[in-house]
């Protein structure tokens, strides 16, 4: 826990030892949007890679173009596993003689062993930086001001505004949920933190939890691994290949996949943002599944997806990120199964949510290249 977490208010998540809300989490909600809230992720870990080759190193195993990153430039990779499934998304900033690797909960020890055993000859040298560094999230306001002055190691910019060099998107929206997004991480030396935390009790600015975040999250269709991730997700079925791969840098492990998919094949699942009947005042659990409407109650029918999170947006109400089967009609109207029982079919329900789906990604995402058909005889 760092000098956040003793922040008048604070309600601390047992688990992750960071504040969930601090008493009033629409109100933080709308503060951080403004850019005058700071989010304390000191429980996320990051990792450091130092040496003259750290970049063509990194570029060679991940998913996105590493070499000739500018010092300060910020990007987003993954380290996928052999058949392109996602094994770690990293948030990636360069300061010139380091490269940072910013990333969940839980993927900062088996990150840094996995790199470790990779060195080989290659001048390169790898640490688990957690227990040293944590990293304060603001959007761009008064609060990024703030932290920005009070010098960070090295600031990260999320790409998630845009679509990078060599990525592609597949939402059709025209103007896409994430386009003014403008979250920054500023990662400090873990004994700086009770110094801005000094600020937020002396009224400089204010703090956010996560469930400020998550909910801005939600709306932007930013996904996060240690939400919306499981075993089976390959990037493609998150719009992902937006900020976090690039198409034509060349080889690296699960490339097959990533270019299968996108150009001959769809992702097997696709990501929408549900729109929730707020009736209840409720929102389903992670993990609650997803059924066509009218079916949730019938013990025969197969749900066709699931929430990864759901969240009360202090805009938009009741919302959540699921992921459907590509076969469910864009149009489809959906229920989903709310509370524990929502994840036990044999269960009883607790509770329906009517949902209407917003596309993230489209149902004919991939197949861009046209193969032309041989002439038989």
């Amino acid at each position: 826990m760092t000098a956040f977490s003793a922040l008048p208010g604070a309600v601390v998540d047992p688990e992750l030892g960071v504040a969930s809300h601090y008493g009033e989490p629409l109100s933080e909600q709308r503060a951080l949007d403004t850019g005058d809230a700071i989010v304390d992720l000191s429980h996320r870990g990051i990792v450091i890679v130092d040496g003259p080759d750290r970049l063509s190193w990194l570029h060679s195993m991940t998913s996105q173009q590493l070499t000739g990153l500018r010092p300060g430039q910020s990007t987003e990779t993954m380290l996928l596993d052999p058949n392109g499934r996602i094994e770690r998304a990293m948030r990636v900033v360069d300061d010139g003689e380091r490269t940072w690797l910013l990333v969940d909960e839980g993927s900062a020890a088996p990150l840094a062993e996995f790199l470790t055993r990779m060195r080989f000859a290659l001048r390169v040298s790898v640490r688990d930086a957690s227990d040293e560094f944590a990293a304060l999230l603001a959007f761009a306001g008064p609060a990024a001001e703030l932290l920005r002055e009070s010098d960070p190691a090295v600031a990260w910019q999320d790409p998630w505004a845009g679509v990078l060099p060599g990525g592609v998107q597949y939402s059709r929206s025209e103007s896409h949920a994430g386009a003014t997004w403008s979250a920054e991480q500023f990662v400090f030396p873990r004994s700086a933190l009770d110094a801005i935390a000094a600020r937020v009790r002396g009224g400089d600015v204010r703090a956010a939890g996560l469930l400020a975040l998550d909910a801005l999250e939600v709306r932007a269709w930013r996904p996060a691994q240690h939400a919306d991730v499981d075993e089976r997700s390959i990037p493609h079925e998150f719009d992902w290949l937006r900020t976090a791969v690039h198409l034509t840098k060349g080889c690296y492990r699960g490339q097959e996949t990533i270019a299968k998919v996108h150009n001959l094949g769809h992702p097997p699942r696709r990501m929408v943002l549900l729109h929730l009947d707020g009736s209840s005042g409720g929102l389903p659990v992670p993990g609650a599944l997803v059924h066509l409407a009218g079916k949730s109650g019938d013990a025969d029918a197969r749900p066709v997806g699931r929430v990864t999170r759901a969240a009360l947006h202090h805009e938009w109400g009741g919302i959540a990120l699921a992921l459907l089967k590509r076969s469910v009609p864009e149009d489809a109207a959906l229920e989903v199964r709310g509370g524990e029982a929502g994840n036990d079919p044999q269960s009883p329900v607790t509770e329906v949510f009517a949902a209407a789906q917003e596309v993230i990604v489209p149902a004919d995402a991939g197949a861009a290249r046209e193969i032309p058909r041989l002439k038989r005889l």
